[in-house]
């Protein structure tokens, strides 16, 4: 299982890692995009919408199943990855380095799991 140490995790499979831009950068993990499968639809995230850390920020879908997508901290959604409407198998491709929203948060992602704390939620 792929888990850079540079980011953080939470239990509902998502990554996060602050930006160079002082967004929060949010995408699945390389376990979730796996259990999921091929993927044909990444969405539903509203740009302006503000949330709480848990929230459902987005969809992601595939041949098998739909997943929500949680916000892992507070903050207002202040960008969706475009690039993911025509081309969603982007994120099963490279998990780590297609973002699907980023977030204006304060909030620090200290609270979130490191690499080897998701590696022992997930097995």
């Amino acid at each position: 299982m792929n888990l850079p140490d540079h980011l953080r995790y939470t239990e509902t499979h998502e990554w996060a890692r602050l930006g160079d831009d002082g967004l929060v950068w949010v995408g699945i993990t390389d376990f979730g995009q796996e259990a999921l499968g091929d993927l044909v639809f990444v969405g539903d995230v509203k740009v302006g919408a503000t949330l709480a850390a848990g929230d459902v920020s987005g969809v992601v879908e595939s041949v098998k199943a739909a997943s929500d997508i949680h916000a892992p901290v507070a903050g207002k959604v202040a960008a969706f990855n475009t690039s993911l409407t025509d081309a969603p198998e982007q994120v099963n491709a490279a998990p780590y380095d297609h973002w699907i929203f980023k977030l204006e948060s304060s909030a620090a992602l200290d609270g979130l799991l490191d690499a080897a704390g998701y590696a022992a939620k997930v097995g």
